[in-house]
């Protein structure tokens, strides 16, 4: 075989290799983009590298395998939604006070679940693995919650607060389904999904009704979205 055949085949196979390699990059980064949602983005941002981003996932993907992570039992799961539709309910009376409940409780089930809860800065990465899509709502809930302690939110960004911790506690709690369950679960190709009911308007606001940012209920039962305040 002549030189310039030799010297043609080995630059094909580095073409190809490389060719793979930027193909599984591109996998990997659409891997990670879908599995951290926004946190993907904000990383990156934040870091000023894609590259740089992307390592310190995968490092949190390799230390969150590390934690004995768990669900909750279905009892430990129908005890703590039960607790939160209660802090929900008195939040019209006692709006800062129930924020600062709702992020005890999504704290506890955060430890209880085995996230280290205790270390803030640890538990937003830990959080990240699972719940990317969640977690920009839930760093908002505890910004609004650190302005509460000043007195620095109204009632509004409260109501959002507790929306925003809602979104990450609903997610947290999930009950997880009964063998018996998901075999007698129908078809949801051949069914469409069921929405629920518009949320409950109070008298002193009936344009609440029409917040189009409002999500639906997913996992707390007959909750209802915490109304408005009429105190301002």
């Amino acid at each position: 075989m002549s030189t310039g055949a030799v010297i043609a085949i080995v630059v094909v196979i580095v073409v190809v290799i490389a060719v793979v390699a930027l193909v599984a990059m591109e996998l990997r980064r659409r891997k990670l983009r879908r599995q951290f949602g926004p946190e993907y983005d904000r990383l990156v941002t934040e870091l000023g590298s894609r590259r740089k981003a992307e390592a310190e996932l995968s490092a949190r993907q390799r230390r969150v395998a590390k934690l004995d992570i768990r669900p909750l039992t279905r009892e430990e799961s129908a005890r703590y939604l039960g607790e939160w539709n209660a802090i929900q309910e008195r939040f019209v009376d006692t709006p800062g006070q129930s924020v600062e409940q709702a992020a005890a409780l999504v704290a506890a089930v955060m430890r209880l679940r085995g996230y280290p809860a205790d270390d803030q800065d640890e538990a937003m990465d830990a959080l990240s693995v699972e719940h990317g899509p969640t977690l920009g709502r839930y760093r908002e809930a505890r910004l609004t919650s650190e302005r509460a302690r000043t007195g620095a939110a109204s009632t509004d960004d409260l109501r959002n607060a507790m929306l925003q911790y809602r979104a990450l506690f609903e997610e947290l709690a999930a009950r997880p389904p009964r063998d018996s369950d998901v075999a007698a679960a129908p078809d949801v190709a051949a069914a469409p999904v069921a929405r629920h009911a518009d949320p409950v308007v109070s008298p002193a606001n009936p344009a609440a009704g029409t917040d189009e940012t409002e999500p639906d209920s997913a996992g707390t039962g007959d909750d209802v979205s915490p109304q408005r305040s009429t105190r301002g």
